[in-house]
């Protein structure tokens, strides 16, 4: 056989990722990854791509979803073999789980998926893939006077606040400067301390299973902030996301940049980013990114879970 694919690798790393938290149930040619403990709850999708090695195994969810378990791969060209009534037994199953009814795949893989949940009633968004050429240098990005960028451990006194900022963040959608600032960082900061979130994110720092870094102001005060989580030499890197008041300097670029060279430096080999506007996408095309496919999902989905 010959090497895989970025598009195989691509799935690969979206059905291996989500077993550091979640278990994965198998529904005829679908797959659904239920979160383990805490946290925003993950997606369904085609279950073609098996998990990378020494990843947990499936488990049946036939008695759960009110119909008979499959294997873990779908026999037949992927992207054949679903039907509604498959996609039915996943929403069942969400909906006993008290989770949104959230889906998510590759539309050059499984473009027959597409009309089938929107037959269902589920609206699809398009998210276009980049992925960042292995061969391109990737050299820090300037940065204003006095800011840092440094990588979270679990006990890192901006923990909370830098959790904090993609709430503010992605709130606010675009790229101009809004009004969410330091006040409004340090207030849900608290409430993601009072609520157990932060406590529940230091044991995947601890454990590799997610990196973290931030921009941060002289003050200490994060500015912008990202994450990756490897799975056998993949990432794709998300949450990027700047505070309001501080946008238009240059920092999501730079911690994206940060987040790549680390990943680089720790045996990643294939790095790859999910985006939603094209002014985003130019900034990384800048920094060495290059189309790579496109994810559908279902619109207004909650944030994958981390």
């Amino acid at each position: 056989m010959g090497e895989p694919t970025l598009r195989d690798r691509i799935e690969l790393y979206y059905a291996t990722v989500p077993l550091g938290f979640a278990d994965a149930e198998e529904f005829g040619p679908l797959r659904l990854f239920v979160r383990k403990g805490e946290g925003a709850p993950y997606y369904g999708g085609p279950n073609h791509a098996s998990p990378l090695p020494a990843g947990p195994a499936p488990v049946s969810a036939g008695s759960a979803s009110g119909g008979p378990a499959a294997g873990s791969a779908s026999s037949g060209p992927v992207g054949t073999g679903i039907t509604a009534a498959d996609i039915a037994r996943v929403r069942a199953r969400q909906r006993e789980l008290g989770v949104a009814e959230s889906f998510e795949w590759l539309a050059e893989v499984t473009p027959s998926l597409r009309a089938l949940v929107e037959a269902a009633g589920l609206p699809v968004a398009e998210r276009p893939l980049m992925v960042l050429d292995p061969h391109h240098p990737l050299p820090p990005q300037p940065l204003p006077e006095g800011v840092t960028i440094r990588v979270l451990d679990a006990d890192d006194p901006g923990l909370p606040a830098v959790l904090a900022l993609p709430r503010l963040a992605f709130a606010d959608v675009g790229t101009a400067v809004g009004p969410a600032g330091r006040a409004e960082l340090a207030a849900v900061a608290e409430k993601l301390v009072a609520d157990g979130t932060v406590e529940t994110i230091r044991p995947t720092l601890l454990t590799g299973h997610k990196v973290l870094a931030a921009a941060f102001a002289p003050d200490g005060t994060p500015l912008a902030a990202g994450h990756y989580h490897p799975a056998r030499g993949i990432t794709e890197i998300g949450g990027i996301g700047t505070l309001p008041t501080a946008r238009r300097q240059g920092l999501g670029a730079a911690v994206m940049a940060a987040l790549a060279t680390h990943a680089r430096e720790h045996g990643v080999h294939t790095v790859f980013l999910a985006y939603a506007e094209a002014a985003v996408a130019r900034i990384y095309a800048r920094l060495g990114f290059r189309p790579a496919g496109t994810t559908l999902l279902i619109a207004d989905q909650p944030a994958r879970g981390q």
